[in-house]
Parts: C-alpha cells; sequence; structure tokens
C-alpha cells in the first residue's frame, strides 16, 4: 500500500535547515522501528515549509500497531517530541494531529 501525508514546518530557514539536517541520516533505532512496522519506502518531500511524505507499506502493516509500537519505544518517543519543535499542525488538522493523510484523486 502506498500512503501520502502533508505537515508543516515552522516558517524559519535555519529551524527549516536543522530539521533537514536531521535527516540526511536518521537515527538508526528509529529507522528500525520504522523497517519493524512493515513500512518498507518512505520519502518527504519538501516545498517552502510544507513538507509531504510517501509511505510504502507491505501486508502486515497497521496504523494501529505502528501507533502502540511507537508509544511504547522511549527512542520513538524522544524522536517525535524534538521533531514536534519543528513541526506545525495543518489548518484542518484533529487536535494532536501531526501528519495527515491525504486523499488519492488522480491515478494514471
Amino acid at each position: 500500500m502506498r500512503y501520502c501525508f502533508a505537515l508543516d514546518l515552522i516558517d524559519d530557514p535555519a529551524r527549516i535547515a536543522e530539521y533537514e539536517e536531521y535527516h540526511k541520516q536518521i537515527r538508526p533505532e528509529i529507522e528500525a522501528s520504522i523497517r519493524e512496522s512493515g513500512i518498507t519506502e518512505m520519502e518527504i518531500y519538501r516545498i517552502g515549509n510544507r513538507l509531504f511524505m510517501i509511505m510504502e507499506t507491505n501486508e502486515t502493516f497497521s496504523f494501529e500497531a505502528k501507533a502502540a509500537s511507537d508509544a511504547a519505544n522511549p527512542k520513538v518517543q524522544e524522536w517525535e517530541n524534538l521533531m514536534w519543535t519543528y513541526q506545525q499542525a495543518l489548518p484542518m488538522a484533529k487536535p494532536g494531529e501531526k501528519w495527515v493523510l491525504m486523499k488519492e484523486i488522480f491515478k494514471m
């Protein structure tokens, strides 16, 4: 399955540069957590302060299982809390929601 998400960064060029620096080589335990959940590929793109993430998953992936695993992993929580200092919710995001799942409207 392929899922696409959007999120905004705080609109500050220095903070955006720091955020990108963190993503040049993510922490090994974060990559392990992503892969162990059934996510096989992940890409993040940026324009201005808007982020777009494409996530490819295998048949074992579940949003609920990933959320439970992340909540129980102190290293993932540390990473998420750090990243949230650079991120801001989209205007249409639900309370506490970070990455917003996008609706596919065209495919060829």
